[in-house]
């Protein structure tokens, strides 16, 4: 059977599974819409939570980008990876003790300010959508290649299949969703994983092919330092970039993954802090099956790339004998060849002699057409890359419609709606979502991953700051809050904004400030926050007692800590 059909079969059965769920678990009032009622298992929370935070990003692109960085792409498997950690240990429990389950509604209550409130509002929406141009631009790949439908079209197919069960079965949908996507996207991730290590390696664990020899008895890691330096790359195994940037791009992804509202949420689906705490590290298992392999992928990748273009023999590949996955690929506009020097044959390399353009983020995608695996597990990988996208879609979906519906609407805006106004409210804004969603997939600020590490920029510049201070710094007071979140989001928008949009030309290592580039701006930002916070509590007096209290008890994250909309 063809890759089309059998893409066709997998992905609509996946589908259909996603849409039953959604039927099954629709949502029937608030408390569901937006927490699942607070009574998932820990197992499957950490399931959801896990598909939830592995996006796009994670599934396709993650990758691709060490695939073509090498060293320098380990920077994203290190800040993600720690920034799930540190939003397990040290905010989770105690944002679960607090009762609120939207980061608006924390830092409303905790510095006591609508404004406070509506400003998080503000800083969520800004930074889901951000987030949501990714992995809208994620399923518009897959779909371009594995269905042959233009990635527009692959955009709008994706945006219909999240507004029916984000909008039909609110967070609780979306919850036994993500589980079934969790378990379809790490099947398909590691299927052809274990495939190549067997084939390239002799070792079927991928983590130990890593680490082994290929043919020639050459160990994987030096026949890629070998091509690199050879085709005009920096070597595989060291970093091109300046060490201060490396910091600051890991310290963003890490601090920007503790600051998503989407992934905060999670921990109150489930019945009580100790649930929140186990949740964590499920997800944390969960989440490391994948990023543990993801190095191996991409070396794989790399390697059976540059022997299929530059043939076995380094001399080049004639075009006339190009392998499929070059010809599919190329339909989509993804890859495409220029031949320089006009011999009839593909070249790939960093100088002159490239006639390669190859995008970052088809690496994970094409790896089993470039291994020549079957074509099941071709049709499997596109699978996987779109719940991945999805599930990540549907909670980003979702903080939206709840900042809008919950925290700008009945919590400040329009107080007495009831319950049901709010829930019809909350599907509103979810369709609306859904649909600007659409739109910033179609037109993405970058490809998928950097786009994904300008949203953890931006959560790191302006809720990290705010929740850490909220939780243990109980002095804190809403002036100082307030301030150093509207700064530290202003001056890391306005750094991103400026080189990626109004002057990309300057957008080099010689123009950055103190060598940091966009995608780890964050950081700075974030440092910003915490500066002009103090400063400004420093002059304008403490919190009352009666939060200070508040703030006191959360620090024992003991009980229910019940999620609470009001």
């Amino acid at each position: 059977m063809d890759i089309q059909t059998l893409t066709y079969i997998l992905v609509g059965a996946s589908f259909a599974l996603y849409i039953g769920i959604a039927i099954w678990a629709r949502a029937g009032s608030t408390n569901e819409f937006y927490v699942a009622g607070g009574g998932v298992p820990p197992v499957a929370n950490g399931m959801a939570t896990a598909a939830d935070w592995m996006s796009a990003a994670s599934f396709i692109s993650m990758a691709g980008l060490i695939s073509f960085l090498g060293y320098d792409g380990s920077v994203y498997l290190m800040g993600w990876t720690g920034g799930y950690v540190l939003l397990a240990l040290c905010l989770a429990p105690y944002l679960r003790k607090f009762g609120k389950f939207t980061v608006p509604d924390f830092i409303g209550d905790r510095y006591y300010s609508q404004t406070a409130r509506t400003i998080a509002v503000i800083c969520a929406i800004f930074v889901s959508f951000t987030y949501v141009a990714g992995q809208m631009r994620g399923v518009g790949v897959v779909f371009s290649r594995f269905l042959e439908v233009p990635v527009n079209i692959g955009i709008v197919i994706g945006m219909f299949i999240v507004f029916f069960y984000a909008v039909l079965g609110g967070m609780k949908g979306i919850t036994y969703t993500q589980v079934a996507q969790y378990c379809v996207l790490i099947f398909a991730f590691m299927v052809p994983a274990f495939f190549i290590s067997m084939l390239m390696t002799g070792n079927v664990i991928p983590q130990l092919g890593f680490g082994g020899t290929v043919e020639g008895g050459v160990y994987l890691l030096d026949k890629l330092d070998g091509l690199s330096t050879e085709l005009g790359f920096a070597q595989y195994t060291e970093g091109s970039k300046p060490m201060v940037d490396v910091f600051f791009i890991t310290a963003a992804l890490m601090v920007g993954t503790a600051g998503l509202p989407h992934v905060i949420v999670r921990f109150f689906t489930v019945p009580s802090v100790a649930g929140a705490r186990r949740s964590a590290g499920w997800a944390l298992i969960f989440i490391a099956i994948l990023y543990t392999t993801a190095p191996a992928v991409a070396a794989f990748a790399r390697v059976n790339m540059i022997n299929t273009i530059n043939g076995e023999d380094g001399a080049g590949t004639l075009y006339t004998d190009a392998p499929s996955w070059i010809s599919n690929w190329e339909t989509t506009g993804l890859i495409s060849w220029n031949d320089k020097n006009g011999d009839g044959r593909m070249f790939y390399a960093a100088d002159d002699r490239n006639e390669m353009s190859i995008d970052r983020d088809i690496m994970v995608l094409a790896n089993p057409e470039i291994a020549e695996l079957p074509n099941w597990v071709v049709a499997l990988v596109a699978a996987g890359g779109v719940a991945a996208a999805l599930s990540t879609a549907a909670g980003l979906l979702l903080v939206i419609s709840t900042s809008i519906s919950h925290d700008l609407l009945k919590r400040n805006l329009m107080p007495n709606i009831t319950d049901k106004q709010e829930l019809l409210f909350a599907r509103i804004a979810a369709a609306v979502a859904v649909v600007l969603a659409g739109y910033l997939g179609i037109n993405p600020p970058g490809f998928v991953a950097q786009v994904v590490a300008f949203a953890f920029g931006l959560a790191a510049s302006s809720f990290f700051p705010a929740i850490i201070l909220g939780i243990f710094h109980k002095r804190m007071n809403k002036e100082g809050a307030l301030s150093g979140m509207v700064v530290g989001i202003t001056f890391t928008a306005a750094y991103i904004i400026y080189f990626k949009f109004i002057n990309p030309a300057a957008n080099v290592a010689d123009n950055w400030w103190f060598g940091i580039s966009p995608e780890g701006i964050g950081t700075l930002g974030m440092i910003l926050n915490f500066v002009v916070a103090f400063a400004v509590h420093k002059v304008t007096g403490d919190a009352p007692e009666n939060v200070q209290d508040v703030v006191e008890s959360i620090r024992y994250p003991k009980g229910a800590g019940e999620a609470t909309a009001h």
